[in-house]
């Protein structure tokens, strides 16, 4: 219970990710790996339980095994209060032969699930972002403000409109107009550099999300900020939370207030990355007070044979052997070999670095061999042949796109789960 409310949590996890290709080759966009040892879907799922939030459906659709595979490993919820759960929901078809045709029907077609919890509350949250979340907070205030649904926003620069819904308050936060991902925007009242985005998460009254599911399911809508919530804004009373008033307890002094970031592009995944590096990073990936979970992890100590290492994160079972690291970050069981030099690269599972091979600017998905000598991300015209390139000149190896040579050792560790 939360501010005297029962909430059960939806969580939008059937993203396809086509602008992460081809990170989402294999694997749905909440799946795709970060930092050491994290996935995306983790910062949702783990702001959900720290507030105490324990009835989770977790709804996937697009190349949702290796998601499947991580939630059945990492979330068993009997690590935290044994009568709660996360659960994955694929579409059931129940209302007819179809997958989830948008946010909204993707509820729609899961309503009976709410049947035996019976919630007061809803939460309906993305699983596509790196951040910190005290949700009670916002539950608070939905109850405080007497609320239909709250929205949680955030101010984004005028040119980022494009990219989000967009809303627009009276002074005490009430939402009187939103439009999702429109060309240009109004600014907001007192910031005329910014507009105010939603965040695509929600909380909904049971019985107003009941009902208003059901009207859109009966005209074709299919999507919360396309079609939904714009609808509602003339019956309901819809309010704006701002995301910056959420307090997080271990936050230290350095690190950014309020930290979001849309992870949705190569090159915005890239940067994140680099957000968690430093002896003061933007956002710090360990706070015993406010942990971001992760999948079990059975792997050896990394080890350092020797070489040069300036701000890198390097995983467990991982070894460096006389090798040049500067901002890299070596997922778990990578080696580097003697006379590499990896400058701003992100190495994914198993990865060996053979000995004098140069990468700069990278992404190098899992279970790659780079040969002896390779040069990744100092030849831009010879990079766009063989990768996909973004338009911050971000290299991205594919999974398995350099083969490891028969004769090679495989590393102690294989994969624990897909993807």
């Amino acid at each position: 219970m939360i501010a005297g409310k029962n909430v059960l949590a939806f969580v939008m996890a059937g993203g396809e990710g086509s602008r992460l290709h081809p990170l989402t080759v294999e694997r749905c966009k909440p799946s795709v790996p970060f930092n050491g040892k994290h996935r995306i879907v983790d910062f949702v799922l783990s702001n959900l339980v720290n507030s105490e939030i324990y009835s989770i459906y977790l709804l996937v659709q697009y190349k949702s095994q290796s998601l499947i595979e991580h939630v059945r490993q990492s979330w068993t919820m009997t690590r935290f209060i044994p009568q709660h759960f996360v659960t994955v929901v694929p579409p059931q078809m129940r209302n007819g032969p179809h997958w989830f045709q948008g946010t909204a029907d993707a509820v729609y077609q899961n309503l009976h699930l709410m049947e035996t919890l019976q919630p007061d509350l809803v939460a309906v949250f993305g699983a596509d972002h790196i951040y910190r979340m005290d949700v009670r907070q916002m539950v608070k205030f939905h109850v405080d403000s007497r609320a239909d649904v709250t929205v949680a926003t955030l101010p984004v620069p005028l040119a980022q409109v494009s990219a989000f819904g967009i809303v627009e308050t009276d002074l005490d936060g009430r939402i009187g107009r939103f439009t999702e991902k429109p060309p240009q925007a109004r600014a907001m009242p007192r910031r005329p550099t910014h507009a105010l985005a939603s965040m695509g998460n929600y909380i909904f009254n049971a019985d107003v999300l009941r009902r208003e599911l059901a009207r859109a399911h009966q005209s074709g809508e299919s999507d919360f900020g396309k079609h939904i919530l714009p609808r509602m804004l003339d019956t309901h009373r819809l309010m704006a939370y701002d995301f910056h008033t959420n307090e997080i307890p271990g936050i230290q002094p350095y690190e950014e207030h309020g930290y979001w970031r849309d992870v949705g592009t190569i090159d915005a995944y890239f940067e994140a990355h680099f957000d968690t590096l430093g002896a003061e990073p933007k956002f710090r990936m360990t706070n015993s007070a406010w942990p971001i979970y992760a999948s079990p992890d059975q792997a050896e100590s990394a080890q350092i044979e020797q070489g040069f290492i300036n701000h890198s994160t390097i995983g467990s079972g991982s070894i460096v052997n006389g090798a040049y690291l500067d901002h890299a970050m070596l997922r778990r069981s990578v080696r580097v070999e003697q006379d590499a030099r990896l400058e701003h690269c992100i190495l994914m599972e198993r990865t060996v670095v053979g000995q004098g091979a140069r990468i700069r600017r990278a992404i190098v998905d899992q279970d790659n061999f780079i040969p002896p000598g390779e040069s990744i991300g100092y030849d831009p015209a010879k990079d766009r042949q063989r990768f996909q390139v973004s338009e911050g000149g971000v290299v991205v190896v594919p999974r398995c796109y350099f083969a490891r040579p028969a004769a090679a050792v495989a590393t102690p560790e294989r994969a624990t789960v897909l993807g």
